[in-house]
């Protein structure tokens, strides 16, 4: 299997990372593109609603536990004080498809878009830090570098970028 190309949105949080990704989603899976995603979060999450079976089979110790219906399948899988998986090991996991959208991951060593909103709690700027970080997407005027720099709801431009940067073929 070949390695899906990979394309990264970074940013601190409230920076409008997963608007841009939900869009971006959408524009290439448009343009005939199998586009599959990983978020990373920083926090206990849970997918899981207490009380739900799957939810009690985790509870009772149980390592992974697969949903599956006619409609998709969710694996979950407990880490139960094992470090978090590498980058490379989840994206090992994930099935064949174009292009892999990282939502987070910010010091991972992948191409990358850094999102930056007015809002933001934090507005440090990453790219200075990070040579990864290709483009710029914010909501207000960014003039304090020498990458492209885009607005934040331009998906269709941002998407162009993307396929641009990372190669991806027309689809087939």
């Amino acid at each position: 299997m070949t390695r899906p190309k990979i394309f990264g949105i970074a940013g601190w949080k409230n920076s409008g990372k997963t608007g841009l990704a939900v869009r971006l989603v959408t524009e290439l899976v448009a343009r005939g593109y199998r586009v599959s995603t990983i978020k990373h979060a920083h926090h206990d999450f849970d997918i899981d609603k207490v009380g739900a079976d799957s939810y009690r089979h985790r509870q009772a110790g149980a390592h992974e536990v697969t949903i599956v219906s006619g409609t998709r399948y969710a694996i979950m899988h407990e880490l139960r004080g094992a470090p978090e998986p590498s980058f490379e090991e989840i994206l090992a996991r994930l099935a064949p498809c174009d292009l892999v959208l990282i939502e987070g991951y910010k010091r991972e060593p992948i191409p990358k878009i850094e999102a930056r909103r007015i809002e933001s709690a934090n507005r440090t700027p990453l790219a200075p830090e990070d040579p990864h970080i290709a483009a710029i997407a914010a909501d207000h005027a960014v003039t304090d570098t020498t990458l492209p720099v885009f607005d934040l709801d331009d998906t269709a431009a941002i998407a162009d970028f993307v396929v641009a940067i990372t190669g991806l073929p027309a689809p087939a």
